[in-house]
């Protein structure tokens, strides 16, 4: 059967004292990390953020607490999350590789992809990376495990891959990693020194 991601889902993994693996202040100095690496890049504040796989939109909260006024945008694939928080948290539906096709009517500063990559098929996974490329502005937090991380939570139709089949990908579509799963996007290739990158391509 096929995984489904719906309110018993997100009670185990975000909630339940046995199971999530993540507490609000981890997240909050997530959020922090991210918002200042792209506003570092940009040389401005973060106005814009796309938040893909967002699940119940737990990044809305500590993002606009640090910058108020910064437009959230989420897409998940769980008609769960959508429904109960589509509206209220700006949530639509959509599955990672649809980001090939699907656009916005602006880029973003930050986009956010945090525990959904592993789960996912190489098709998919380059399909989404190209719509991420070309959507961003400044700068992609692309939170990845692979067959080197100890790896707590949900292991159902995890992919074990080697971190240099991420990296490969990655840069493939034109993102440039600059450590703790943050990724430059093209439009800033021009504006950083060669040592700034977690690892030169070869």
């Amino acid at each position: 059967m096929p995984k489904v991601y719906d309110r018993a889902y997100f009670d185990k993994w975000y909630r339940h004292p046995d199971h999530s693996v993540a507490s609000p202040a981890e997240l909050r100095r997530k959020v922090a990390m991210a918002v200042a690496q792209a506003e570092y890049y940009l040389g401005r504040p973060v106005r814009s953020v796309l938040d893909v796989g967002c699940g119940e939109g737990v990044w809305r909260a500590p993002l606009r607490a640090l910058r108020p006024d910064v437009h959230y945008q989420g897409v998940d694939a769980s008609e769960y999350a959508v429904a109960r928080y589509g509206r209220s948290r700006n949530i639509g539906l959509a599955r990672f590789g649809q980001l090939e096709y699907l656009r916005f009517d602006h880029r973003f500063d930050l986009i956010v992809c945090t525990d959904v990559l592993h789960y996912l098929k190489p098709a998919e996974i380059r399909a989404g990376l190209a719509g991420i490329a070309d959507m961003l502005e400044g700068v992609a937090f692309l939170e990845v495990f692979t067959s080197r991380d100890g790896v707590d939570g949900d292991l159902e139709g995890f992919h074990s891959r080697a971190p240099s089949w991420y990296l490969r990908e990655f840069t493939g579509a034109g993102l440039m990693p600059c450590g703790s799963h943050c990724y430059l996007g093209p439009r800033l290739e021009r504006r950083i020194a060669a040592l700034e990158l977690a690892q030169l391509p070869s």
